[in-house]
């Protein structure tokens, strides 16, 4: 007799992955689907979906159905779903599978509902919520459940979660509706502003993750960082048409500064509304940073500095929630009191 194959899914902005019972993280793709406009049929989901950004004729949309971590489009996002449930479960096994998806914390009643239903309707046979920094903490290998303070700092495509937990639970959290898109519109907003050139989020993230800076040392590689020219290609949005200008590293780093600081802004209050052993706790053990945001160049050096704790980056941080989310799903009863409780 086949046996479902459980699942833990990282259902992110940017990207969702997907952990199967016994194999670990099997799945990562772009969180894109593509429809057809005036039928609203399901054309391509994932790297598929990702590559039609920007380029679709009028017929095709390319859509995002999660916005700050949360459901923005119900129909399309269960249809995501369904569509990465049914590929990661065996083809000779009619047994739905038990789930469990990373949510951020700062969800509403309405939204956990959502992203329930959605699963459910997917093809899920139950449903439990997870708490995104505490599934990216257990991922990352921290002792959550040792009564010491851990502190996560999960930055993803919408969201960050920063999060102090001990003893299995959050002692203070903070979710902040900024991550990698804010930066990414950060980028383009600039562009527009200084230079009156209009790009794509695609060419935005692009410059983010090859030359993007979140802080300068005075070492020699940072300072040629700091100064080193690229080359960016839009369209000038006076005459209409195709230019080419080139940005440093300290244009790129000023131009994603403002969602940064909001990042900082977001772990200095969690420090400051931590209990003092906690805190003490955290000076030992240090911050630990998770998501794809986690990977900015100079980020972690920056929190350094503007909070006086050692930083670290998790061992993988782009796969730390869906591991999570995998090894609580492996061991439900063990973790039962760390899932998220439904308001709805």
């Amino acid at each position: 007799m086949f046996k479902a194959k459980d699942l833990g899914i990282d259902l992110g902005t940017a990207n969702i992955l997907v952990y199967i019972r016994g194999e670990g993280v099997v799945m990562q793709e772009p969180s894109v689907v593509a429809i057809q406009k005036s039928t609203r049929e399901i054309l391509a989901v994932g790297s598929e979906a990702k590559q039609m950004i920007g380029r679709t004729p009028e017929n095709i949309i390319a859509i995002r159905p999660l916005k700050d971590g949360v459901i923005a489009d119900f129909d399309v996002a269960q249809a995501m779903l369904r569509y990465f449930i049914n590929k990661s479960k065996s083809k000779f096994s009619l047994i739905k599978p038990n789930v469990v998806v990373g949510v951020p914390t700062g969800i509403t009643a309405v939204e956990e509902r959502a992203v329930k239903d959605a699963a459910l309707q997917a093809g899920a046979k139950d449903v439990q919520l997870l708490a995104e920094p505490m599934a990216a903490a257990i991922g990352a290998g921290m002792p959550v459940g040792e009564p010491t303070g851990n502190m996560i700092v999960d930055i993803g495509g919408g969201t960050t979660e920063v999060a102090v937990i001990s003893l299995g639970g959050i002692v203070t959290e903070r979710s902040i509706r900024v991550g990698g898109d804010e930066m990414d519109a950060a980028i383009v907003n600039y562009l527009k502003r200084k230079y009156n050139l209009l790009v794509g989020e695609r060419t935005a993230e692009d410059l983010k993750m090859h030359y993007g800076s979140a802080y300068f040392s005075d070492s020699a590689d940072d300072q040629k960082r700091k100064v080193e020219r690229c080359s960016i290609r839009g369209r000038d949005l006076v005459e209409g048409l195709p230019k080419n200008i080139e940005l440093s590293g300290e244009e790129i780093r000023l131009a994603m500064q403002e969602p940064v600081n909001r990042i900082i802004e977001g772990i200095r209050y969690c420090l400051e509304h931590t209990p003092p052993e906690l805190s003490s706790d955290i000076m030992d053990k240090g911050i630990i940073l998770a998501g794809g945001g986690s990977l900015l160049y100079g980020l972690d050096k920056l929190i350094r500095d503007e909070t006086g704790m050692p930083v670290y980056v998790a061992d993988d941080p782009l796969t730390a929630v869906a591991k999570g989310t995998g090894i609580v799903v492996e061991n439900l009863d063990k973790w039962r009191k760390t899932l998220a409780n439904i308001k709805g």
